[in-house]
């Protein structure tokens, strides 16, 4: 028995699938909610859904909720991240003028050296690099400014940021308005289908376990809507365990290819979801283990130490006061909520709320509400770690 029926923005994305798979494969329904999936055309329009009261939940870029609570852009609503919908995902390419440019200079394509990527990037690019990512607060900005900034170019002071919303980033890569991108899946690939780019790196390559996208709430309606934000969790958290068996990436390909979701060819999605990335125009391929997860090593976790590490970045971008920004990031990532919500199920989850990141470069094994979870690599390419208490 349906008991509600609950609003969701989202953008067509590969990392939409958790939300797609809920409503399609009957786990929202047996969580008695039903799910009415809203597509928008950009990060400031979801955002603005979700802020005025459009729609009760959002597929979010990780840091917008983050940047809100730090007075960042939108109208101030504030916004909890009650679930991380997707671990990873995002793709960096390059124009095909640019990529004759690499190949001439010595660098092989050879996908998941990131300091070899990103030196050939900075010694053969035209400066200022123009850059597109979808939106000012996304992970996409913050992996390049990590990236090129500890590699001798600062960032995002000397580049050229510009913002394009990801179904464009082709459109603006073929017109010669960037030279390279940061996007999520299937919008690289769709630069490489139209031969107009060539896939330099993925996003995993530069933080291998970065939180991409979050199931946002806003804060007021997760305070007095207990138990339906309490389905909703439970209904995307059974997505996200159903899309990690080996059998499901062919059929979640399917069900986002339909024209209300992404409308594009299956065999295109499929490549995200497992992960084998076609990179050029002339047909090679790379396999990227973990290129996207939604279930495995507690990737729906709402680690209360990655909104730090957001917050972080953005305060020193912004020159914000960085203690103060740390504590306010912390408390959107909602840990609270998630384990409030999956107590009643199997879920494995962690028994700490924080942890340090980029410490994990094997899958290891950490304590546990049950006993033992393990937990995949979650290094940075610099071998930097993070510690949240060290702010």
């Amino acid at each position: 028995m349906i008991a509600a029926t609950l609003s969701v923005g989202f953008l067509p994305l590969v990392d939409a699938a958790p939300l797609i798979v809920a409503h399609e494969m009957g786990f929202a329904a047996e969580e008695g909610i039903a799910l009415d999936l809203r597509r928008a055309p950009s990060w400031s329009s979801v955002r603005d859904m979700l802020s005025f009261g459009q729609v009760e939940a959002a597929h979010m870029l990780a840091p917008v909720p983050v940047a809100t609570a730090l007075g960042l852009g939108g109208n101030g609503t504030p916004l909890s991240a009650v679930s991380v919908l997707s671990v990873n995902g995002d793709i960096i390419g390059v124009s095909n003028d640019l990529a004759a440019k690499l190949r001439a200079g010595g660098h092989d394509f050879a996908f998941r050296d990131a300091r070899a990527a990103g030196a050939a990037l900075i010694a053969h690019a035209t400066q200022p690099l123009r850059l597109g990512v979808p939106f000012p607060f996304s992970m996409h900005a913050e992996l390049l400014y990590y990236w090129l900034t500890a590699l001798g170019l600062p960032a995002p002071q000397s580049v050229d940021i510009r913002t394009v919303p990801p179904s464009l980033m082709a459109a603006a890569l073929e017109a010669g308005e960037i030279d390279a991108f940061c996007v999520g899946e299937p919008w690289g690939s769709m630069a490489v289908e139209n031969g107009v780019g060539t896939l330099l790196l993925p996003g995993n390559a530069i933080w291998s376990f970065a939180p991409e996208k979050v199931l946002a709430v806003r804060s007021d309606w997760a305070a007095a809507e207990g138990q339906l934000l309490g389905r909703l969790i439970r209904a995307v958290w059974r997505a996200g365990r159903w899309l990690a068996e080996p059998g499901s990436p062919t059929l979640a390909a399917e069900l986002l290819s339909r024209p209300q979701y992404l409308d594009l060819p299956s065999e295109i999605l499929d490549r995200a979801l497992t992960g084998r990335i076609v990179i050029s125009p002339q047909g090679e391929e790379r396999h990227v283990p973990r290129f996207v997860e939604f279930h495995r090593g507690a990737a729906s976790f709402p680690w209360r130490s990655q909104a730090e590490w957001i917050g972080l970045q953005l305060a020193k971008r912004m020159g914000l006061d960085q203690t103060t920004a740390a504590q306010a990031a912390r408390a959107v990532f909602r840990s609270d909520l998630y384990r409030q919500a999956l107590a009643p199920t199997q879920a494995e989850l962690p028994g700490a709320s924080s942890k340090l990141e980029g410490a994990l470069i094997h899958e290891t094994a950490v304590s546990s509400v049950a006993g033992r979870l393990f937990l995949g690599p979650d290094a940075f390419f610099d071998g930097k770690v993070f510690e949240p208490d060290a702010v």
